[in-house]
């Protein structure tokens, strides 16, 4: 793209104002639908329907004081919010909201730059964000800053991985990682429903990789129920602990907006990105470009529900359950699922092998792996069970019993308790 200056700068500024505003809107969004899954009302005072009180709220954070702790390294503790702030933001410069127009007379894209790795782009800047998390962990000086940091690298490194691995599949059937030339490869009609005008659309073509892209976009954005970095009831709030004022607002933005570009990497990649809903796609008026960022703002939209109604339903895993779902369950799928897709690409293009052997191929493929998954394997052997009472208190502070082993009776644990009290009490006197 070879837009002049004064047109980057017009979308520079447009998209800082369209993510500054989505932010707000969907702070409230998320507190109005939460309340109405949970038979509450939500925000309804403070402008109309509520929605001036999450702008408020980020307001109040603005000119609350900027307080930073003594033991804190300042100079990381600083810098620390605005690598994850950058990250954040700079990551929608590859994601097209639109297709070709012309704006004062120059014929350009609703993207404000289109590159031929555009995708690997989203990932690395992506990834980078996680530097803003551990030194905000690092520098707080703070144990449970710096346990939240580690929760987060740990998190995001297991579900990066399988979350690039499920994009895999989009490049090879695209043949490009462009992302303005995934989403025109997918106006093209679909090869089963071609005739009715639908579009093909990557979600449908490629369900498995989609799905793992779906939770790791979870795992990714640390939000329920993968908000193991932030448990309040273990971390007060993880590696934000230390922060306040305008730092806390700006990783309070950082988490919004990153919740925004997974589900705008997802609409790009899987679900036809700015192009029309079928059957509306039939209809020419409704294929300008100019009403491109409408239906991705409703797609990215829906997906941000999604979200949302994660947070609402499903309680917080326990983090070797989480951990577990990402190197045993993600990680390997999505390592099966990318052969298959490679041999069924390949015989897609041979024309000895017709749709139905392309088809029969992927159902037995993964028919093998799902039984290979719910196989019984031998369960190793518990642990030896210590002989003699159990007792809770012995390295100084209570743990519970290891299997096999039983508490005492409450009278036992009084009797004992008043042993050793009584011998004190004759001293004393």
């Amino acid at each position: 793209m070879n837009d002049p200056w004064w047109l980057m700068l017009i979308k520079v500024v447009v998209l800082l104002v369209v993510l500054l505003t989505w932010t707000i809107f969907n702070v409230w969004f998320e507190r109005r639908l939460v309340g109405k899954m949970q038979h509450r009302l939500g925000p309804i005072m403070n402008g109309p329907l509520g929605l001036g009180q999450a702008l408020a709220d980020g307001m109040k954070c603005l000119f609350k004081e900027d307080f930073i702790p003594s033991m804190v390294d300042r100079v990381l503790f600083v810098i620390a919010p605005l690598i994850a702030g950058t990250a954040a933001f700079t990551a929608w410069a590859v994601i097209p909201f639109g297709g070709q127009v012309e704006i004062f007379g120059v014929t350009t894209y609703l993207q404000a730059t289109d590159l031929p790795v555009g995708v690997l782009v989203l990932l690395a800047v992506t990834s980078v964000a996680i530097y803003g998390f551990v030194l905000a962990g690092w520098s707080s000086n703070s144990p449970y800053s710096l346990l939240g940091a580690l929760r987060s690298s740990a998190q995001m490194i297991s579900y990066e991985i399988a979350m690039g691995l499920a994009l895999v599949s989009v490049f090879l059937y695209a043949g490009t990682m462009s992302t303005h030339q995934i989403v025109e490869a997918q106006a093209q009609p679909s090869g089963l429903l071609g005739f009715v005008g639908m579009q093909d659309w990557y979600w449908a073509v490629m369900i498995p990789a989609f799905v793992i892209y779906m939770i790791s976009m979870v795992g990714e954005t640390n939000r329920a129920p993968f908000d193991l970095p932030e448990a309040e009831s273990e971390l007060v709030s993880g590696y934000i602990t230390e922060y306040s004022g305008f730092k806390y607002a700006i990783y309070f933005l950082a988490e919004y907006i990153n919740m925004a570009t997974v589900s705008a990497i997802a609409t790009t990649l899987f679900l036809g990105g700015y192009l029309p809903f079928w059957p509306l796609n039939l209809i020419e008026p409704l294929n300008n470009p100019w009403l491109g960022p409408i239906w991705f703002i409703i797609k990215v939209q829906l997906l941000i529900a999604f979200f949302v109604w994660l947070r609402g339903t499903l309680p917080r895993f326990r983090y070797d359950q989480f951990m577990k779902l990402g190197w045993k369950g993600l990680i390997p799928v999505a390592l099966v699922w990318i052969v298959v897709f490679a041999v069924m690409q390949y015989l897609r293009r041979t024309p000895m092998v017709g749709p139905a052997m392309y088809i029969l191929i992927g159902l037995v493929a993964v028919a093998v792996f799902a039984l290979i998954m719910v196989t019984d394997r031998p369960k190793p052997e518990p642990p030896p069970v210590p002989e003699g009472p159990f007792d809770a208190f012995a390295g100084g502070f209570p743990v519970p019993p290891m299997p096999g082993q039983v508490l005492p009776e409450l009278s036992e644990v009084v009797a004992s308790v008043a042993e050793e009290v009584e011998p004190a009490a004759e001293r004393s006197e």
